[in-house]
């Protein structure tokens, strides 16, 4: 198990290395005609009228938002799982108590009502909290919606996983990690995305991973926008 069942504050790393693998994934997987999408899977960035969002869907089972202030103090992270119990639990526990106000505006009260929102953590101060829970309520959704995202190793997996690579692909865990550890310390530039979309075009190729398909013939305006996006600290 990758945390707790159900999930525990200090499961969570920092916000901001939170925010950086979030964005670093969302990156390596940047497809323009997507951005152009509505509705869409995978990982982005989006926009709201304090800061910015990252949003996670895996078009199945699990839906996650993490949303951070213009001054990247503060975050919030709300979402489902299918793992999660708490929709089904009785009485309803109320994910909200004890969050401070700007928690509450964070968080769609239209989509906490209609239960499609079962988690929700917020940073404050360097930790994260969250609403107490029953002690009898077995999961939340954290694990299975935000595991791999709470560690590099985890991380790199991830990716990994996402371009079909394995053990036998040469150099593919390295690339994707030192990709997640420019992301993490800041040094994100044109010249690391580059590198690394060629790197993953290489080992595709060499590999003949055909599916899924990853956009190989990246723009100089989508390599600008890769870069901005994990660079983003907002």
């Amino acid at each position: 198990m990758k945390i707790h069942r159900p999930g525990r504050p200090e499961d969570l790393p920092d916000a901001g290395l939170l925010w950086a693998r979030w964005a670093a994934l969302a990156a390596a997987t940047w497809n323009a005609e997507e951005e152009k999408e509505r509705f869409r899977y995978g990982y982005w960035l989006g926009a709201s009228d304090g800061g910015s969002r990252l949003h996670y869907d895996d078009g199945s089972c699990s839906r996650w938002v993490l949303a951070r202030g213009e001054d990247g103090g503060r975050a919030v992270l709300f979402g489902q799982d299918d793992s999660s119990r708490v929709g089904r639990y009785e009485p309803p526990v109320d994910l909200l108590a004890g969050a401070p106000g700007w928690v509450r505006e964070e968080v769609d009260g239209d989509l906490l009502e209609r239960g499609r929102i079962e988690c929700v953590y917020w940073f404050e101060d360097g930790c994260w909290q969250r609403a107490p829970y029953p002690d009898d309520l077995a999961d939340d959704g954290l694990d299975c919606g935000i595991g791999h995202l709470t560690s590099r190793g985890h991380a790199v997996e991830a990716l990994c996983a996402l371009f079909e690579f394995d053990e036998d692909c040469e150099g593919a865990v390295e690339a994707c990690e030192r990709f997640f550890e420019h992301a993490e310390r800041g040094t994100v530039t044109g010249e690391v995305v580059r590198a690394f979309a060629d790197e993953v075009h290489r080992i595709r190729t060499a590999y003949e991973l055909l599916w899924p398909e990853v956009p190989v013939a990246r723009s100089e305006t989508d390599l600008a926008a890769m870069t901005a996006l994990v660079r983003r600290r907002d």
